[in-house]
């Protein structure tokens, strides 16, 4: 009976402090929701709320019936095909341009001291604070057919006739690739910063070459801000308008194009919300193709920590 009676006021206090636990979880819950909340609102109305609205309009036609004929377009008419795959043999063309040029720099700047390297970030950064149509504009004096390359080979002897740099596919892979650059070396940058120089250094006290330990260690170890720089600059690149716009000259027509012709020209708001979410869908695709290939902690992108 003693024992009975002592072990009831353990038991009684031990579902008290159970009880006392459970509130207070319950209590950090909602606090936490009370901060975040201001947060999801914003990313609701900013986000959830037009990305509805856009699929909401995509499903009427010209007359305000209700009908899947904008979808149906985009498999009806070659043009909608054409432009979707240029729209991505731009992205890739830009991306594998960017990460070719962007690699090389990122490692010069992680290699330099401290000073040289802020100094050589600055002139990375420097071009955001250009407009992109005054930088697409400038490209355009550079590499039209009397712009400054083809005056300087002629004048060279190097050249006869004027090579064909803009109004083209090459000239929007230039402007782009020029305007898209900062956002590969940047992440990328910041990823080989964090890289212990300890490893390094072991590897090559092991017998490893430093071609070796490159190869080996520093690369796979950049590897998280190699992708994130991909990922943004490849999703960056399918919604372009300005730059295709011009440096393209009329030839190289993207989604974004595309998009803008279809609802300030033939004012058809459903085909162009049915082109956007198009784009909106098969890029989410390819993100989510791209995490499984890679995975969460070669992306840097999502965690799954």
């Amino acid at each position: 009976m003693s024992m009975q009676s002592a072990i009831l006021p353990h038991a009684g206090a031990r579902t008290l402090n159970a009880d006392a636990l459970h509130a207070d979880a319950r209590r950090e819950t909602f606090g936490l929701l009370a901060l975040l909340s201001p947060g999801l609102l914003l990313v609701f109305a900013v986000i959830i709320v037009p990305i509805g609205w856009l699929f909401w309009l995509s499903l009427f036609d010209e007359t305000g019936s209700l009908s899947a004929s904008n979808y149906a377009r985009f498999f009806q008419q070659p043009s909608y095909i054409k432009t979707f795959l240029t729209t991505f043999k731009v992205a890739f063309a830009v991306t594998g341009a960017c990460v070719v040029l962007g690699y090389p720099l990122a490692y010069m700047l992680s290699q330099l001291p401290r000073r040289a390297a802020s100094i050589c970030l600055i002139l990375v950064i420097l071009p955001f604070w250009t407009s992109v149509l005054v930088r697409t504009y400038a490209w355009l004096v550079i590499l039209q057919r009397k712009g400054l390359i083809n005056s300087w080979l002629i004048d060279l002897g190097v050249i006869s006739q004027p090579l064909p740099l803009a109004n083209n596919f090459a000239g929007v892979i230039i402007g782009m690739t020029h305007i898209m650059l900062p956002f590969l070396v940047l992440p990328l940058y910041a990823s080989m910063k964090t890289i212990d120089i300890d490893c390094l250094r072991a590897g090559m006290n092991l017998g490893a070459s430093p071609a070796a330990t490159f190869r080996q260690i520093f690369f796979p170890l950049s590897l998280p801000g190699l992708a994130s720089g991909v990922v943004i600059v490849f999703v960056l690149c399918l919604g372009f308008f300005v730059t295709p716009a011009l440096m393209g000259g009329g030839k190289v027509i993207m989604w974004a194009m595309r998009i803008e012709q279809t609802t300030s020209l033939y004012s058809n708001w459903g085909a162009g919300a049915a082109l956007g979410v198009v784009l909106l869908a098969v890029t989410l695709a390819l993100l989510g193709l791209f995490q499984w290939l890679l995975g969460a902690r070669a992306t840097g992108v999502w965690s799954s920590r």
